[in-house]
């Protein structure tokens, strides 16, 4: 140790430009795969971390409601809210009321439907006593929280704001309206004068934290506003419809079945019983976050391995650059163990500050985190510190490294060199022998030579590191190209994500008549199947899922099969992939579905497929792995026909046009058949073209991120090469000395780099591209398969063919900096030595 101390002092002078390049090529790669991981790790906890911070509450349900059929003529029951405050294990109970109101245009009349659609009676969210403030608390999106003191303060999310043209810091008139106004017929027109006018003042943007994680169909229903506890409190005797309470229960939900059966006891006959809507609403947000989690996770793999292999790199050539010194040591007399450690004192040292540097990269990145949804709600965005992964990367980076540059060391050590040396001889490229055949320029034939023969002895080039880092550096960049085209195609194909049709007739809440959409839809020329689908809840295998029913024996349109085969007979099921995991059965088993009054039938799961995004009225509803596809004859039928209709029909009527369709007059011909079939005159039919799962309303979210950490890990590489072409020059001086003296120019100096680095990268892009694309197809594959989506990827070919050109101007480009060193070498100097 002693003379390895001596030696790395007395060496440092010359050594030490390559210790710096070890140093910042291991803080700035393997700091970005470990700030990816800490990413993937911090993103994948995001929901659940935010659910956490809104002071949730256990249980929640309604308590009071204007309803003569229940018996309840009181939208709010203190004595009640005060009997649930003191049951056993209730913590606390606050409350939010249905305020009856509607926006106002500024001559007083109603805003029109549009803009506030529909005119109900409950449609205002006002807090009772801290509801939203304080429990189960919104997420501020602009602006500030009202003063729950406020009268005059309103709160709104994002749509609502929209929809109503409004800002932070807009007046916006509000008319509060009686319950028995709410019940006249002209209600929602001018006709009807609002009780009381009010002048909110919006002070916030908001979002529920239900809300944050949503569908369409969730988007559809979720509240857009909130009134401060001071207004509501005011209108309690007159003006509010129904309210509802959360509840938080003592032990959380140790105790929360306990207290569930003590609500339902204490609640008048015929109220529905309180629920834990956390278990559904965290499920639905974890399978959103989850994809984003992976593939971040994937990069973060990728990405440290690229690390090992550009520090390996940078060791290796740290290494040979000092064989002509261990060669001489050897000579003096120096052993073996010696002489092949001669060096690592410096080359380890950079790795741990190189690791230790690459923490603080990770931390500096950390604020990118989390990515999804969730981002603009987290509560503690910012730096953050993830010590499980800054010290377990930190620890592999440094034993990794460390045995790389030990066995590098012994690799390369004098004897061995000497060895495989006199074995290999100087053997000449053949593709520089053809290049030569050929009669190629002086410049491009010794240019080819230098890309790939790395010589021998103290002229020794490692001309693998620089086609290995245009490989990396094309592979990133590749594989990110083809993950997010095939994102785009994703999003742009519906029937990916079980959406396996082009528009669908879909009811306001009544039946569509069948025989007479049937009619019209048949006579449509443009419109090649159609199928009529009921949704509702039912018992499969002990527990309630939603299912979609659809006939079994005319032309179907069905989602889109994952595994197995899509429904054929009355004794088949279809499950979605996530439903299929909760049951605990697979695709052949039997499991049997009860509507709760008839008989249970046993059915077949024939296999798994993406479920649309369709059903539900608040609650549970089909998404892309969740649901049953099954014949709609299992369903009850007052589900089929909750209305009791006069014509019966399907709920939904999917709708696939033929490839030759104008889809602008197919619209227009089935907005004409929804009007005409309208079968209940408070409910209509509309035509939609798609409702998107939760995964594809919030995909926006990962923004440019990937394209960010792909164009990291490129510039990572991309260093590397210039690196190891500034090397080549060095350790070539004598050889560039020699073709100077010979006559070449600074011109065809700088040329022979520039060929020499078009090849490397040329090379490296001729497998970096294949590479790239079958990384980016699995790293596609993963995603798709974790939101149960179908694996269909998409390879941009015009894209990445532009990318195998930018990589060839791209190596010119970094060629010029050593092309000029070339082109400046003392001749006389470095020949003088010879």
């Amino acid at each position: 140790m002693t003379a390895a101390w001596y030696r790395f002092r007395t060496t440092f002078g010359h050594r030490w430009g390559g210790y710096l390049a070890i140093v910042v090529l291991t803080s700035l790669v393997g700091g970005l795969a470990m700030g990816s991981i800490a990413a993937a790790r911090r993103t994948a906890s995001s929901f659940t971390v935010f659910w956490a911070s809104t002071n949730p509450s256990e249980l929640g349900g309604a308590d009071g409601v204007l309803n003569p059929a229940l018996g309840a003529d009181s939208a709010y029951d203190p004595e009640l809210l005060a009997r649930l405050a003191h049951l056993p294990h209730v913590t606390r109970v606050e409350s939010q009321s249905g305020i009856d109101f509607l926006p106002l245009q500024a001559d007083g009349a109603p805003l029109d439907a549009p803009k506030w659609d529909p005119p109900a009676a409950g449609n205002g969210y006002g807090s009772v006593d801290g509801l939203y403030f304080n429990q189960d608390k919104v997420a501020l999106t602009a602006g500030r929280m009202a003063d729950p003191g406020d009268p005059d303060q309103l709160m709104l999310s994002a749509q609502g704001a929209s929809a109503l043209g409004v800002q932070v810091g807009s007046v916006l008139p509000v008319g509060i309206y009686t319950n028995a106004q709410t019940e006249l017929p002209d209600f929602g027109t001018a006709a009807v004068k609002p009780y009381r006018v009010v002048r909110e003042k919006v002070v916030g943007l908001i979002a529920f934290a239900n809300s944050i994680v949503v569908d369409d169909v969730d988007m559809s229903q979720a509240a857009n506003n909130l009134f401060t506890p001071a207004l509501t409190r005011q209108l309690l005797d007159c003006c509010v419809n129904y309210t509802a309470s959360g509840v938080q229960v003592e032990g959380g939900t140790r105790n929360v079945g306990m207290v569930e059966r003590e609500i339902a006891a204490a609640l008048p006959a015929g109220f529905p019983p309180f629920v834990d809507n956390e278990p559904q609403v965290v499920a639905k947000a974890q399978r959103a976050v989850k994809p984003e989690a992976i593939a971040l996770g994937a990069f973060g793999a990728i990405v440290a391995l690229a690390a090992v292999l550009i520090a390996g790199q940078l060791i290796g050539r740290q290494l040979r650059l000092g064989a002509e010194e261990r060669a001489v040591l050897r000579a003096l007399g120096a052993g073996p163990v010696q002489a092949s450690s001669d060096g690592l004192i410096g080359i380890v040292a950079s790795v741990v500050l190189g690791s230790v540097l690459a923490m603080t990269v990770a931390v500096g990145l950390s604020p990118l985190a989390p990515l999804g949804p969730v981002r603009a709600v987290f509560p503690f965005r910012g730096v953050s510190f993830d010590w499980t992964v800054l010290g377990l990367g930190a620890a592999v980076l440094v034993v990794v490294l460390s045995a790389v540059a030990a066995l590098l060391a012994l690799v390369t050590a004098p004897h061995r060199a000497n060895r495989r040396q006199r074995s290999a001889g100087d053997r000449p490229s053949t593709v520089v022998r053809a290049a030569a055949a050929m009669g190629m320029p002086a410049p491009a034939l010794t240019g080819v030579r230098f890309a790939l023969e790395s010589g021998t002895g103290a002229e020794a080039v490692p001309v693998r590191s620089a086609m290995l880092g245009a490989c990396l550096a094309v592979v990133a960049v590749v594989a990110t190209v083809v993950f997010g085209s095939s994102l785009d195609s994703l999003v742009a194909h519906p029937a990916l994500y079980g959406w396996n049709w082009d528009y669908a007739l879909v009811s306001g809440g009544g039946d569509i008549p069948q025989q007479q959409v049937a009619t019209l839809l048949d006579r449509d020329r443009s419109v090649a199947q159609w199928s009529p689908m009921y949704t509702a809840d039912l018992s499969i295998a002990g527990q309630e899922v939603p299912v979609l029913g659809e006939s079994v024996t005319q032309d179907k349109v069905q989602p889109p099969v994952l595994s197995g085969h899509g429904l054929q007979a009355d004794d088949q099921v279809v499950l979605g992939a996530v439903t299929l995991a909760q049951l605990h059965t697979h695709v052949g088993a039997w499991v049997e579905e009860s509507d709760g009054t008839s008989a249970p039938m046993r059915l077949r799961v024939v296999g798994t497929a993406a479920m649309p995004t369709l059903g539900g009225n608040g609650g549970q509803h089909l998404e892309m792995g969740t649901g049953a596809l099954l014949s709609y004859g299992l369903i009850p039928a007052i589900d089929r026909n909750p209305f009791n209709d006069p014509l019966p029909g399907p709920l939904v009527v999917a709708v696939r046009l033929r490839p030759t369709a104008d889809h602008a007059a197919a619209v227009r011909a089935l907005d004409a058949i929804a009007a005409d079939t309208t079968n209940t005159a408070d409910f209509g039919v509309e035509v939609t073209k798609v409702l998107r799962p939760a995964e594809i309303v919030n995909y926006r979210s990962l923004g440019s991120t990937p394209a960010f950490l792909g164009a990291g890990l490129a510039l990572g590489s991309v260093t590397a090469l210039a690196l190891t072409l500034v090397a080549s020059v060095r350790r070539r001086r004598r050889d560039l000395a020699l073709l100077k003296t010979l006559g070449f120019t600074k011109g065809q100096l700088a040329a022979t780099v520039a060929w020499q680095s078009t090849i490397a990268v040329a090379i490296g892009t001729a497998v970096g591209v294949p590479l790239g694309i079958v990384l980016g197809r699995w790293l596609w594959d993963l995603f798709a398969r974790s939101i149960h989506a179908v694996p269909v990827p998409d390879v941009p070919v015009l894209t990445v063919v532009a990318i195998a050109g930018g990589a060839l101007v791209l190596a010119n480009v970094v060629a010029a900096v050593p092309g000029r060193l070339a082109a400046r070498t003392q001749t006389a100097m470095l020949l003088r030595t010879d």
